[in-house]
């Protein structure tokens, strides 16, 4: 169902990104970023003690390796007592042009070190949180390729606020993608039980598949499903004999692209205008745009052809069974029922649908 989500729900800006990004565990980065910061400090030894000749200790007058390791300790860290300091010209050139240098790296590896590990895992945290609590009525799109881009870009389109959007991916360059469209990204799994909880998949309005390879889509549906035993799936399935398996996972829509190709080719061949039709309705770039909305309370007790909105009533959908616009059902709408329309994309823009003025029944999912 094409809904506009709640303007209430829209995150506020700044906090509209959910990640997951790490390419190595955190011990070893943590310990990465140690070692090399000892072995800069090794190298500074190094070099401090065959110049050791131009240092001077003020206590003894004697250079140990043990003042050279204490020396540099000191030096690196910008402490500086002043007991033991370079005397010579060579040795002072050396501490401006070799340790110098080595000393504000290492200092910046340490800063790096407690951004990472303490200031900015906490400031995530706290970030991801403040998404989470309001993440709810909201789209996950699980793959972001070319169908769930296509995908996301079409709602986006029809009004659909991106900061409602969730996208889960395991490509660090399509979650950025979908990151600068505005919406709520996640580099991950969509197929692990994390993940999915994460974004809060048991509040959202509707969840898409789309992972490009038919058992990765039907593993993830399984996953969403058991989950979220009440929230809507359409899930693009590229083979047929996977159709009824997905299905039977728990997809609530099976979309094939090759049939729908298919269907395209065989109208076009009986009819020039046919498949240019169909995309025209498909999309929001034409004349036209297939809707399926709630009945509003004004709508109970009329026929399919005398809507509010001014539309082309086609189908009616009373408990889950489709009557169309010549069945005697579809000629009388209850309270509850759900209809497909054609409408003008014009009018469809410069007014809500009626279902938008009132508060129909919440129609079962």
């Amino acid at each position: 169902m094409s809904r506009r989500p709640n303007p209430k729900l829209k995150l506020q800006q700044g906090f509209q990104t959910l990640r997951r990004a790490a390419k190595w565990p955190v011990w070893a980065d943590l310990g990465a970023r140690l070692g090399l910061a000892f072995a800069l400090i090794a190298i500074v030894i190094l070099v401090h003690w065959i110049d050791r000749a131009g240092l001077h200790d003020s206590h003894d007058g004697q250079i140990s390796f043990l003042d050279v390791v204490y020396f540099t300790m000191i030096s690196v860290t910008t402490t500086g007592f002043g007991d033991i300091a370079p005397v010579s010209d060579r040795s002072r050139l050396i501490e401006a042009v070799i340790v110098t240098p080595i000393r504000i790296a290492i200092l910046f590896i340490f800063l790096g070190t407690a951004y990472s590990f303490v200031i900015k895992r906490t400031w995530d945290k706290w970030r991801m949180a403040r998404i989470q609590a309001k993440l709810t009525d909201h789209i996950v799109v699980l793959g972001f390729g070319v169908s769930g881009s296509e995908a996301v870009k079409e709602l986006i389109a029809r009004g659909t606020d991106p900061a409602c959007i969730v996208v889960i991916d395991p490509s660090r360059g399509r979650v950025n993608a979908a990151e600068a469209m505005g919406c709520n990204v996640m580099e991950g799994d969509a197929s692990s039980d994390e993940t999915l909880l994460d974004v809060r998949i048991a509040e959202a309005q509707s969840v898409l598949v789309s992972a490009g390879r038919d058992d990765t889509s039907i593993l993830i549906v399984l996953t969403v499903r058991h989950l979220a035993p009440e929230v809507p799936i359409s899930v693009v399935i590229r083979t047929q004999d996977n159709e009824l398996l997905a299905r039977q996972a728990g997809a609530s829509n099976v979309i094939n692209p090759v049939s729908f190709t298919g269907l395209l080719l065989a109208g076009s061949a009986q009819g020039e205008h046919m498949a240019d039709y169909m995309a025209d309705l498909a999309g929001t770039g034409g004349r036209v745009q297939l809707r399926e909305r709630p009945i509003s309370s004004e709508e109970i007790g009329r026929g399919l052809d005398q809507l509010a909105s001014g539309g082309r009533g086609l189908r009616v959908y009373r408990s889950g069974k489709p009557y169309g616009f010549w069945e005697p059902e579809a000629q009388r709408l209850e309270a509850g029922d759900t209809i497909l329309e054609v409408v003008n994309c014009e009018d469809c823009e410069a007014k809500p649908s009626p279902a938008s003025k009132s508060t129909p029944p919440k129609a079962s999912r």
